[in-house]
């Protein structure tokens, strides 16, 4: 198994078609500007020495080589062998409201972004709980199976958007009955939903799955996003409107949010913009009979950067003895 201790650097691999790309711009640039100089071949006469082909070996060379050294930066590593690894925790599963009036801006940037910047920090925080993650709208689906990989977590939670669920509408009562299912066979006690939706237009009934939820020990929690006065929903670079012609204006439905934690043996705290509401619901969960967990994982990883290190520096030694003049030897053929 291959894994990236430092996998943010390998988005610097973006630079290598774009410097590709440059240079070949900058030669067709090049070549306009002697072609408004007079005849090309008798420009090339004037140059003998200049040797064309070089250039794109030069560039192609560095840009390999700045691959290698980008993948080298990240450090990968393999995994030398398996162990089963011990802990104890909870397992938390969040549903996440994705329909459109999530896109509402009484919020910065706007409800959907701010939640999945909590839950964002929430995963930087956790040790060896278990976390889950449930997108919804007008149906839900599992975005993230339970698990104590945080960095995967995070890395699901970046591509979630509006269009991640294509029924619009808010399933609440559907997303918990989801999670119920989505708890790993471990899990008996310590086990926790996280509702988080501005409790709009619900389709069904949510606090009869917040009632099965708590007869089989796991308590909902809920996290209200959004104001009473109501907010526009942008969209299309416009205000989503209605049937009528009318703007949607989307408003906090805190009575059912409050009745569904109710239901559910947890809490409703509104969210603000500065503390969100999920910190002091994970302080109520580790207050919870932590469970122990079983899980086999890679340890004792190989570092292997070094490698493309080397990689690296030879393709960079080549690329500079390499001039940018003709060999007299032909070793590139004729120019």
């Amino acid at each position: 198994m291959l894994f990236f201790a430092n996998y943010k650097f390998l988005y610097l691999l973006f630079l290598v078609p774009i410097i590709i790309a440059g240079y070949g711009f900058m030669r067709y640039f090049r070549k306009k500007r002697i072609r408004s100089f007079g005849d090309e071949e008798l420009v090339k006469d004037l140059m003998p020495s200049y040797s064309g082909p070089k250039g794109w070996v030069r560039v192609i060379l560095f840009a390999l080589a700045l691959a290698f050294f980008v993948i080298g930066l990240a450090r990968p590593q393999i995994g030398a062998k398996l162990t089963e690894h011990k802990s104890k925790g909870a397992e938390i599963m969040i549903c996440l409201d994705v329909s459109n009036s999530m896109l509402a801006e009484d919020y910065s940037p706007d409800r959907l972004e701010r939640a999945k910047l909590a839950i964002s920090r929430l995963a930087d925080k956790l040790q060896d709980d278990r976390i889950g993650l449930i997108i919804f709208a007008g149906t839900p689906f599992v975005q993230l199976p339970i698990t104590t990989d945080y960095i995967s977590a995070k890395m699901f939670l970046s591509s979630i958007n509006t269009s991640s669920v294509p029924v619009q509408g808010t399933a609440v009562g559907e997303a918990i009955m989801l999670a119920i299912k989505s708890f790993s066979a471990q899990s008996e006690k310590s086990r926790a939903i996280v509702v988080i939706s501005d409790g709009e237009n619900h389709e069904d009934d949510p606090v009869a799955a917040a009632k099965q939820a708590a007869e089989m020990g796991i308590k909902v929690y809920t996290i209200g996003v959004g104001s009473a006065e109501g907010q526009p929903i942008p969209m299309e670079g416009g205000l989503l409107k209605d049937k009528e012609g009318n703007i949607v204006v989307t408003r906090l439905d805190e009575d059912t949010l409050r009745k569904i934690a109710a239901a559910g043996g947890g809490a409703y705290i509104h969210a603000g913009n500065e503390e969100f509401g999920l910190n002091p619901i994970i302080d109520d969960i580790r207050r919870m009979e932590d469970e122990e967990f079983q899980s086999v994982m890679f340890e004792e990883f190989d570092e292997q950067y070094m490698y493309f290190f080397a990689i690296a520096l030879a393709l960079f030694v080549i690329e500079m003895l390499i001039g940018e003049r003709k060999s007299k030897r032909k070793i590139f053929g004729n120019d």
